[in-house]
């Protein structure tokens, strides 16, 4: 072997090292017999570094793995014999082998047995027990190739082949599999249990880690195999023992979950798992509050979880097949596991507690299907119901303000607990409303002497309410008296009660959420907007000394303000008083912090916008406020723009740009509360935008941070061909100019959606304009498309697919748009060099999202042109070229009909054969006949 590129191996070799140890690992992959080299170094123990062990592993395992079937019967006799040999070794070196390399060879040794077992070596396993006995390293590499050819058979997480033929390939690996677990358990299954049985008892004392391998393996494989193997008294006696073990409880617990997750007929399903709670229960587990052992208790909510589940199970199926008595049984043996539920329910360990959530809502869906539940059901509901409430509690140690993986989890708890919330209004809606009311009222009467988590949970769980109780499009209050009654005295209490001053973020952002959320309550009592509007415009919400409460609030207070639309009238112009300093354009040079980022920004502009144009004032006055609102914008804007022409530094020139980028976001931002033209025009705002319009032009002629700045233009332009429609076009040829000026691909693909929006909106109008900037644009995207790039430049190649993919969108626009005269007109060489990029489109390149819209726009060209009266020649070019490209598309190797997209594509293509027999009728029949099919040298009986 090459010993110096072995050197690269190690992980802290340099990187020409490893460069040169990849590129060997390749080398030795395709050799003929680099894989014996390999194996005579395994079974020798040639090299004592842990490194080249387990690459020479890897070798033979890519040769088991793809290149077996290749190897003379000698050859694959010789890996056999290599592997046992290393085996044999394992017991008898000083020292065990790094966990690593252990399983890798497990690994290797599970693809021989996947391709030899059925064939070659049907003694796989008695051969391997021959040889490790009950020797514990020879156990433990028993346990660990059990463990891999178990993960070969059944783990459906081990994706073995590529996405394009998976399928297939899943089809035939699942029969091999089958095929292959069923000739085990004909076979080996009885004695492989009989030596876990051995292993077990063998080591249940002496060796812990080799006892809980056993018993992992046992949970994995009973799953597939004859439970009555497992489930017996000696292998359940001795599973119970092992629960009274500290260092075996975890794996046995999760052993005997196995055992209970496994499929069989519902009545033997209540037997097992009652006798096994019987006896676990005589064994003094179920008392919780005994235990200190966290994650020992995890584990076991997990086992208890998996049993209440496999009942209910069991209950379901007893009831789809009628078996009434079976049933009522089974249900009794539910109830009777629901305090243990509790218990764990409410544990203060959210681990053991999340474990449990899966039974209690299954629980809680029999209840739902139950047509009247007994004194002790609605017990349990609203034990259920407590525990639910008090699990949402923040607990002391949850850090606000740096969240971390701790918090995350606990965000995701909650997020189950909230669907037992759900649950439990489907079970008993009345009894949640009136739980939440008690809570609630008895909090917030005490707030300022609460701590903030009650606080908290108490708002949370009148916001959860609105989803627990669902009604259409918000109507909490109305329908149904006692729900809307409720409902309103508690938002009532909340914003009266004073709780949006209580000094905690979580509150605070709770509060605001929640009266967003219930914004329909200020249409019954529009008297307490003033109070909540208040809240939101001071310390409480957008000046806030937290910048998450800040962020937030921004984006409520401009939903707010949006759903309350005309009650907000009384209130506009003092609103827009408060709002203004958090509008200020912040330059780059004075270093002051800004209460709000630019994003925040964008909402407060919006609502300010919003606030102008659905209030009641006239035009004059709705023109006079927006002019207000944008002409600092436009005075900053010309400003920064003078400085950046004259900036040197490149950090202060990004800082300018950003700012100006800012202005027309902000610009654009306020134009959202205009639906089209027609609200424009009413409000009298058509020349604030044209003016903003020619203030914002001349960036784009700035040579400096010209990414930045034309991408702000260009959404700015987007917005204004909805808002001011045919007003823009005398700006757009100069724009367009400017910004085709030496672009690159990410400005040519953002480029041309704005002239797709152009053309589809104003077709003929554009015509001119679209005739003279088509090939200038077209120049531009092929120059791009046609710069080198390095081979291995992902991103490059990407951005060219994507540019590509804008170019055919922008020929799909113009011809659909019924403007085809634009393409006609830029002379016969122009046309025929665009016609033949579509049809390169649409075989040469595996883009099936390019070639679906090449082929839309060939079969738009053949449903214009293709009739006796179309232009010179193109009948012509659809003989020659786009009738076989409607072949050759489709016997391309890339054509992947498993891809959905590729599917559309073909579907296009076949579009475009039916126009062109459409546009030629029997002509083109007879050219497929007589000329196109028989030189693919397809047979004359297939062409008829």
């Amino acid at each position: 072997m090459d010993e110096q590129a072995l050197l690269g191996l190690n992980p802290n070799a340099d990187a020409d090292f490893r460069q040169r140890a990849l590129a060997y690992f390749e080398q030795l992959k395709i050799s003929q017999d680099a894989w014996q080299v390999c194996a005579e170094a395994l079974a020798q123990s040639i090299y004592s570094d842990d490194h080249i062990k387990f690459f020479c592993f890897q070798v033979l395992e890519h040769q088991v793995k793809f290149k077996y079937s290749e190897l003379t019967e000698v050859q694959q006799q010789l890996i056999r014999e290599t592997l046992i040999t290393w085996l044999q070794a394992q017991m008898l070196n000083p020292q065990p082998e790094k966990t690593f390399i252990r399983n890798k060879a497990a690994q290797v040794f599970a693809l021989l047995f996947v391709t030899e077992y059925l064939t070659k070596w049907p003694k796989f396993f008695f051969d391997i027990l021959s040889v490790v006995d009950l020797n514990p390293r020879g156990v433990d590499m028993y346990l660990r190739i059990l463990m891999a050819v178990d993960a070969e058979l059944v783990d459906r997480d081990v994706v073995h082949t590529s996405e394009a033929s998976y399928y297939f390939a899943l089809t035939l690996e699942a029969r091999r599999n089958t095929l292959l677990k069923d000739t085990m358990r004909e076979q080996c299954i009885p004695s492989l249990v009989e030596s876990w049985y051995q292993i077990l008892q063998n080591y249940q004392y002496n060796n812990s880690e080799l006892t809980c391998q056993c018993l992992e393996v046992v949970g994995a494989y009973v799953s597939w195999i004859d439970l009555s193997l497992i489930a017996n008294e000696r292998f359940i006696n001795m599973l119970l023992g092992h629960m009274s073990v500290e260092v075996l409880r975890e794996e046995a617990c999760d052993c005997l979950f196995e055992i209970v997750n496994k499929g069989m007929d519902p009545i033997d399903k209540t037997k097992l798992v009652e006798s096994l709670c019987q006896v676990l229960q005589s064994a003094g587990l179920f008392s919780i509050d005994q235990e200190d052992d966290v994650d020992f208790l995890a584990r076991f909510s997990k086992l208890v979880n998996g049993m209440g589940q496999a009942l209910i199970a069991s209950w379901t199926k007893l009831i789809k097949n009628g078996d009434m008595k079976s049933a009522q049984d089974t249900l009794q043996a539910i109830e009777a596991k629901v305090a243990l539920m509790l218990q764990l329910l409410i544990h203060e360990d959210d681990d053991i507690s999340s474990n449990i959530i899966g039974f209690c809502y299954d629980y809680l869906h029999i209840l739902k299907q139950l047509s009247a539940l007994s004194d002790q059901q609605k017990a349990n509901v609203e034990a259920i119901m407590l525990a639910v409430m008090k699990k949402l509690t923040y607990d002391e140690e949850y850090n606000f303000e740096n969240e971390g993986e701790d918090e995350a989890m606990f965000v995701e708890y909650r997020k189950q607990l909230k669907l037992l919330l759900d649950r439990l209004a489907q079970v008993s809606p009345e009894l949640l409303l009136a739980s939440v009311r008690r809570v609630f009222n008895t909090t917030l009467q005490n707030w300022q002497t609460t701590r903030f988590m009650e606080v908290e949970v108490a708002i949370r769980l009148l916001y959860m309410l609105a989803e627990a109780l669902p009604v259409s499009h918000g109507a909490h209050f109305s329908g149904d008296v006692t729900k809307a009654t409720a409902l309103q005295d508690m938002m009532r209490m909340l914003v009266t009660s004073g709780v949006s001053a209580y000094q905690h973020t979580s509150v605070t952002l709770e509060f605001f959420e929640t009266v967003v959320r219930y914004e329909k309550f200020f249409a019954v009592e529009p008297q307490h907007i003033p109070t909540v509007l208040m809240a939101f415009l001071d310390h409480r919400g957008l000046r806030h000394t937290s910048l998450k409460v800040r962020s937030r609030t921004a984006y409520l207070f401009s939903r707010f303000v949006k759903s309350l639309n005309k009650q907000m009238n009384p209130f506009i112009e003092d609103v827009l008083n408060r709002i203004q300093d958090l509008m200020e354009l912040s330059p780059p040079e004075n270093g002051y912090q800004a209460l709000l980022s630019s994003d925040d920004q964008l909402f407060i502009y919006e609502t300010a916008g919003v606030l102008i144009v659905n209030s009641e004032y006239s035009a004059e006055r709705k023109q006079v406020l927006m002019r207000n609102l944008l002409t600092p914008l436009m005075e900053k804007f010309k400003v920064l723009l003078e400085k950046l022409m004259m900036a040197q530094d490149e950090d202060r020139q990004m800082a300018l740009a950003d700012c100006l980028n800012h202005a027309v976001g902000f610009a654009s931002r306020t134009s959202k509360a205009f639906s089209n033209k027609q609200t424009v025009k009413q409000c009298g705002c058509s020349e604030v935008y044209l003016d903003c319009l020619q203030t914002f032009l001349p960036a784009l002629s700035c040579p400096l941070q010209k990414e930045v700045l034309r991408s702000g233009v260009r959404t700015f332009l987007h917005r204004m061909i909805i808002c001011l429609e045919e007003e823009v076009l005398p700006f757009i040829p100069s724009a367009s100019e400017h910004m085709l000026k030496d672009c690159e691909a990410k400005d040519l693909q953002e480029f041309i959606p704005l002239i797709n929006q152009i053309t589809a909106k104003f077709k003929t109008q554009v015509s001119p304009f679209l005739q003279q900037m088509f090939m200038p644009l077209l120049r531009a995207i092929f120059e791009v498309l046609l710069l080198p790039a390095e081979e291995n430049d992902q991103s490059a190649a990407l951005e060219k697919q994507m540019l590509r993919r804008s170019y055919f969108a922008f020929l799909q626009t113009v011809t659909g748009s019924g403007m085809s005269e634009v393409i006609a007109n830029q002379g016969a060489e122009n046309v025929e060099r665009v016609l033949f990029t579509v049809i390169q489109g649409a075989v040469d390149y595996p883009d099936p999202i390019a070639q679906k819209t090449c082929f839309i726009i060939l079969s738009k060209l053949v449903e214009l042109w293709g009739g006796k009266d179309g232009p010179v020649g193109f009948a012509d070019f659809v003989y020659k070229h786009i009738v076989p490209a409607c072949f050759l598309a489709p016997l391309k190797q890339t054509f992947d009909l498993a891809d959905a997209q590729t599917v559309l594509a073909l579907s296009e293509c076949a579009v475009t054969l039916k126009t062109i027999h459409l546009k030629r009728g029997p002509e083109c029949i007879q050219y497929l006949q007589q000329e196109y099919l028989p030189s693919l040298q397809v047979a004359p009986e297939i062409i008829q």
